[in-house]
């Protein structure tokens, strides 16, 4: 699936079964708590934290994807593609930290 079909089936469930988006700062809120749940698991899974037993079934991946979900939607509420944004993230990366970290010693 190419991330602009991901925009196109988040938008068709949204405006079908999901009636309607939610405003742009819900949506926002949303983004922060999902990332808040994303954060808890991997404090857990790869951090000091413990697991507690309310978190012991939850899937990374599925954490990573609530939180790709958000951000698709928010997407296509402001009018984003996210295909050209990424394009155009990665130009600017690659011009920008050509050779950054290579020279960066903490790093090595």
């Amino acid at each position: 699936m190419t991330i602009k079909e991901a925009q196109n089936q988040v938008d068709e469930w949204i405006n079908t079964t999901g009636v309607r988006y939610f405003n742009e700062l819900t949506n926002l809120a949303l983004l922060t708590e999902e990332v808040g749940e994303l954060a808890r698991i991997m404090a857990r899974q790869y951090g000091e934290q413990s697991f507690k037993d309310s978190d012991k079934n939850k899937d990374l991946g599925d954490e990573m994807a609530d939180v790709l979900w958000v951000l698709i939607c928010l997407a296509n509420q402001t009018g984003v593609d996210l295909t050209e944004a990424f394009k155009k993230n990665m130009e600017k990366k690659n011009l920008r930290d050509a050779h950054r970290h290579q020279q960066n010693k903490k790093l090595r």
